[in-house]
């Protein structure tokens, strides 16, 4: 019988661990030690065999301790889409259209933990960029033998123009300070069905300015396959998140502010709220 989903916090009160309405707080405070596990979702129940009754977690940080941020690109046809738009002036777009229909799919490294925010957190905007967006992700955790074993809510914050002016720019526009939401838990649960729907919506002064919603279905890759590719010929000693890409993209329009509010909910998972700043 499968094991019912369980949504790990972590907080300065350690690990807080919720399974339907109640709350508990783990005597093992290493979130390592759940990436590391042979089997995580048992080692998760062995733990909470000996947990006490928590609160409700406050002042979350990011899920992750060790662990390096990766992510893919181009998986939705609406990703290959912008990123075409993004460079058809310099003749970048020939490269994800190739990508969109290669075997090999596009993986990128995303964010050590510390240029992770959470749930409440302050994403970043490059000083240096004037077209900046969030891109809302389903984010796999996966263990150190490979294993997606859980889920969380990714933000991969990007800069368009960066990436847009020379495909080989991509780490200048994806990867610098606060540039990755990730939380507000890791949920540990069977795998997410294709129907899972995934929604953004950015307020300015209290306004939306843009909303959007997908669904797994419109994937062209399916996780397994990411994360194959993520451990192939590689070590990942204390595992790893994989942001699995964005089929939500504003208008070549819009741009993010200081002070903007996003908020992707993703079914099962939760919402991940953050505010640019």
């Amino acid at each position: 019988m499968p094991l019912p989903p369980v949504t790990v916090f972590r907080s300065a009160s350690g690990l807080i661990v919720q399974i339907d309405d109640e709350f508990r707080l783990l005597r093992e405070r290493n979130l390592d030690a759940l990436f590391t596990a042979s089997d995580p979702a048992a080692w998760l129940h062995e733990q909470l065999a000996t947990a006490w009754v928590g609160a409700s977690p406050v002042d979350l940080h990011p899920p992750v301790q060790s662990q390096e941020i990766w992510a893919a690109g181009v998986t939705y046809m609406r990703s290959r889409e912008a990123r075409v738009e993004e460079s058809q002036d310099t003749g970048g777009g020939t490269f994800y259209d190739r990508v969109y229909d290669a075997e090999r799919p596009e993986i990128f490294f995303k964010a050590t933990p510390h240029r992770a925010v959470g749930h409440g957190g302050r994403v970043a905007l490059r000083s240096d960029s004037h077209w900046n967006v969030p891109e809302p992700e389903v984010a796999l955790a996966i263990n150190s033998a490979g294993q997606i074993f859980g889920y969380t809510i990714g933000n991969d914050m990007s800069s368009r123009d960066i990436e847009g002016e020379n495909p080989l720019y991509l780490p200048q526009a994806k990867v610098y300070r606060a540039c990755c939401g990730l939380g507000p838990g890791i949920v540990v649960r069977e795998p997410l069905p294709r129907s899972t729907g995934i929604a953004i919506e950015i307020s300015r002064n209290g306004q939306s300015v843009f909303d959007g919603a997908t669904t797994l279905e419109r994937m062209k890759r399916n996780f397994t396959e990411l994360a194959s590719y993520l451990y192939r010929d590689n070590d990942f000693p204390y595992g790893s998140f994989l942001l699995t890409g964005t089929g939500i993209v504003p208008p070549n329009d819009f741009t993010l502010e200081a002070a903007d509010e996003i908020r992707i909910s993703v079914a099962g998972l939760g919402t991940l709220f953050n505010i640019v700043g």
